[in-house]
């Protein structure tokens, strides 16, 4: 019986184990997916089956970083205690490594030979579910390069180098000093974990965004009884108030409170010798984005003890 690529990839996303266990496991069980459960589970493998479903939402970010490019990666686990074990930021730091040549592409990290074993990225995440003892995802990944200049780096919440709760990558262009830039793109890497920016500049922040302010500005506006013209001219002043408060070169600078950040990088060209362009932001924020399950400790202990 031939199995299929389909078939492989249905079991893995069931059971959180590597694509070649799983192929082993259909073909010894002749495609039969609840058998190949099965079969996983007798070969050891059943602690990431288990596992598999599990919220993982804590862990994680790493960063990584060869100066003119940097990636991040988010690692989740179950519980913070596991964020603190020195295997789990092992392998934090290794992937984050790995992720440099991956560009960003999640898929393709995933299917990186893991170093120092035979498995992939991504059956070695598996096998450290079964080791350290909880679920344990390989979330996403982001990777920023420039030809010429620098990518700085800056982790928030850090508990080892290169390994935090918040990490920020920033891009920045220009044939200056490299030192001086990269003292600059860390300040405004500080700056973006702190205040959260939506887009670099205006022209990138999502239309539906803008849509959603100046529905709401403009019906503000209405309930004012001001004529239409007046509206209009009120829903744009907003909207500038609102590009400042949400895009990167618009926002006052946290470092230096008298410059928007725009200001700041014009300024630090003088000190850098030559012209400055910021080119991109990402952020990641650990288990943004993740619903949590809401425990009540109390109700647990007293369905336990049969109350």
């Amino acid at each position: 019986m031939t199995i299929t690529a389909q078939q492989v990839k249905a079991l893995r996303e069931k059971t959180g184990v590597g694509m070649m266990d799983c192929k082993t496991a259909l073909n010894e069980t002749g495609g039969d997916m609840e058998a190949a459960v099965d079969w996983l589970r007798k070969k050891g493998l059943s602690k990431a089956a288990k596992k598999a479903d599990r919220v993982a939402a804590e862990g994680l970010v790493g960063a990584a970083g060869d100066g003119t490019s940097a990636a991040l990666v988010e690692i989740n686990s179950e519980t913070d205690f596991v964020a603190r074990n020195d295997k789990f930021q092992e392998l934090v730091s290794t992937i984050a490594g790995e992720a440099l040549s991956a560009g960003g592409d999640l898929d393709a990290l995933k299917a990186k030979p893991f170093p120092g074993t035979s498995r992939t990225v991504a059956e070695e995440v598996t096998e450290s579910v079964a080791t350290i003892g909880e679920n344990i995802t390989l979330r996403r990944t982001a990777f920023l390069s420039v030809d010429e200049g620098v990518v700085a780096t800056y982790l928030h919440n850090a508990v080892a180098p290169g390994l935090g709760k918040l990490g920020v990558l920033v891009a920045l262009r220009s044939s200056g000093d490299k030192d001086k830039l990269m003292e600059l793109g860390r300040k405004i890497a500080m700056h973006v974990a702190a205040v959260n920016p939506i887009s670099l500049s205006t022209e990138e922040v999502p239309a539906e965004a803008v849509e959603r302010e100046r529905a709401v500005y403009a019906e503000q506006a209405r309930a004012s009884g001001k004529p239409e013209q007046i509206i209009e001219k009120m829903v744009e002043g907003r909207m500038r108030k609102f590009y400042e408060e949400v895009v990167l070169v618009k926002q006052t600078f946290v470092v230096n409170p008298d410059h928007t950040v725009e200001q700041a990088v014009k300024e630090a060209e003088a000190d850098v010798g030559a012209p400055i362009t910021l080119v991109a932001f990402v952020r990641f924020m650990l288990g943004e984005g993740i619903e949590k399950e809401e425990s009540d400790f109390a109700a647990e202990v007293a369905a336990a003890a049969g109350v």
